[in-house]
């Protein structure tokens, strides 16, 4: 199967959600193109504790890599993440809002995005700071509550793997 997609379509959600999971087999499945989150590549070769800078930059370089792709494909790309991730990283673990990034938000409500659910296992690694249930609970919240009250186009993803590659298709089916 092969599918061109008209608009970028995020993976979106609280960490160990599977967003790269599900990224990786959409875009094999459907033969399109995927941008990995870079935050993890990023963190992995710090060599410290990260801080708020480090998110900055981080979310710059998203930012960038994701618009040159985009671009350079003209469509039919698909996201492991966004600034979104960055906007509900910097809100948890700073209480602050940047600017650029609600305004580079605001510009993605033409994109489509599928949100992961929480309802599958929590896998363990040295970056991800949120397996407590009810953290992960409250976080998922703040994405669903963001993506609703401002309007964007968007659908819960959850289930095993295979239940949710299945549903992410027959919704892309439907958006072309």
């Amino acid at each position: 199967m092969s599918l061109k997609l008209t608009r970028k379509l995020i993976i979106t959600g609280p960490e160990s959600t599977g967003k790269t999971t599900l990224a990786k087999a959409l875009a094999h499945k459907l033969k399109v193109a995927w941008l990995p989150e870079y935050a993890r590549k990023h963190l992995e070769n710090l060599n410290r504790p990260y801080k708020f800078e480090d998110v900055i930059e981080m979310a710059q370089i998203q930012l960038k890599k994701e618009n040159e792709v985009f671009e350079r494909l003209r469509g039919s790309l698909i996201l492991d993440t966004n600034l979104l991730v960055y906007k509900i990283w910097i809100q948890e673990k700073y209480n602050h809002q940047v600017d650029w990034i609600e305004k580079e938000i605001e510009k993605s409500k033409n994109d489509f995005y599928l949100l992961c659910d929480i309802d599958i296992s929590w896998t363990p690694d040295s970056l991800r700071e949120h397996p407590n249930r009810i953290d992960r609970t409250r976080i998922f919240s703040l994405y669903h509550d963001f993506l609703k009250k401002n309007q964007f186009d968007f659908e819960i993803i959850s289930g095993n793997k295979l239940s949710r590659l299945k549903k992410s298709i027959e919704i892309i089916d439907k958006l072309n």
